[in-house]
């Protein structure tokens, strides 16, 4: 598979590299990861009641949450394209707002009760209004509950999907109606939405104000921690050119025409390329001090786990 069409990020294939799993790496990618959802992943989703949700905001930081609705919820709308609803909640709007500002997003779907397996799906997302989606879409069911009505629609473009194996998925089973109690799915009551169930609001008189944290542009720098003893990675945000590093210009910059206007009229990809090459410089001290993986863990018994599904 040429390096130019290899899936994943750079940050990953030279991890892979400097591991000694590339070619383990271009099995999976070769052999699992596609750009749509093939028949039987569009089944797969059809039948979800549940899936894990990432996105991300235009700084780098990331929000996770838990999205649930009937069997058939998220709408696949072909091979390229589905659609998930937003309920009514707690007004936060966290991943609407992550997507307004970022598109990308990441969905994992895991069956825990009947295939025992998870489906990936990475792509960009678009907002649409209930009554736009609705109008392009007719058949879309209607819930007459309130809390179980959609206000908003996510949109996906998908650009990868790929298998979660079932090594580590437990098998669950769903416990029968009469056994769940009183709180029923969709519910706008809060004590049965959970109320203060873990003593937020309880603490709130006696905490301080919450304070985000500064923002150090640590996704620009990398996660792979390494005591240098250099101020730019331990404190602020690094200064190149007599400029800060400027959020959310490491892939896109590289085409961009200038970047700042200081002395000699420096261009925007000359800084990344700097904050580039010093980064990966960090990647490879702290790659360098890694284990390789064993040859063992690269033989013929271990070349087929993304497919296997013990009972």
């Amino acid at each position: 598979m040429p390096r130019q069409e290899r899936p994943g990020s750079d940050g990953e294939h030279l991890v892979q590299q400097r591991l000694g799993t590339a070619e383990r790496a271009d099995r999976f990618y070769g052999d699992q990861v596609l750009d749509h959802l093939n028949v039987r992943m569009q089944e797969f989703v059809a039948r979800q009641e549940m899936f894990f949700l990432a996105t991300a905001d235009r700084h780098g930081e990331c929000d996770s949450t838990f999205r649930a609705g009937p069997p058939g919820f998220v709408q696949v709308l072909d091979a390229r394209t589905l659609a998930y609803p937003e309920y009514r909640g707690n007004g936060v709007m966290a991943s609407i707002g992550n997507i307004s500002e970022n598109p990308r997003l990441g969905i994992l779907m895991i069956d825990f009760t009947r295939d025992r397996i998870g489906l990936h799906i990475n792509g960009r997302a678009r907002v649409v209004l209930d009554e736009e989606m609705r109008a392009q879409h007719p058949g879309l069911p209607v819930d007459p509950v309130p809390g179980r009505r959609a206000q908003l629609w996510v949109t996906v473009e998908v650009e990868e999907a790929y298998i979660h194996c079932a090594k580590h998925i437990p098998h669950l089973q769903k416990v029968p109606a009469q056994q769940r109690g009183a709180r029923a799915w969709g519910t706008d009551d809060s004590k049965r939405k959970g109320g203060d169930f873990f003593g937020a609001a309880a603490e709130a008189s006696e905490r301080p104000p919450f304070r985000r944290a500064e923002r150090k542009n640590e996704h620009l720098r990398g996660g792979l921690h390494e005591d240098t003893g250099d101020a730019a990675y331990q404190g602020a945000a690094p200064v190149y050119g007599g400029e800060p590093a400027q959020v959310g210009m490491h892939r896109a910059a590289r085409a961009e025409p200038a970047y700042g206007a200081g002395p000699g009229g420096s261009r925007r990809g000359d800084f990344v390329e700097e904050l580039n090459a010093e980064f990966l410089d960090r990647v490879e001290r702290v790659l360098a001090r890694a284990q390789p993986r064993r040859p063992a863990e690269d033989e013929a018994e271990f070349r087929g786990w993304f497919d296997r599904r013990d009972d």
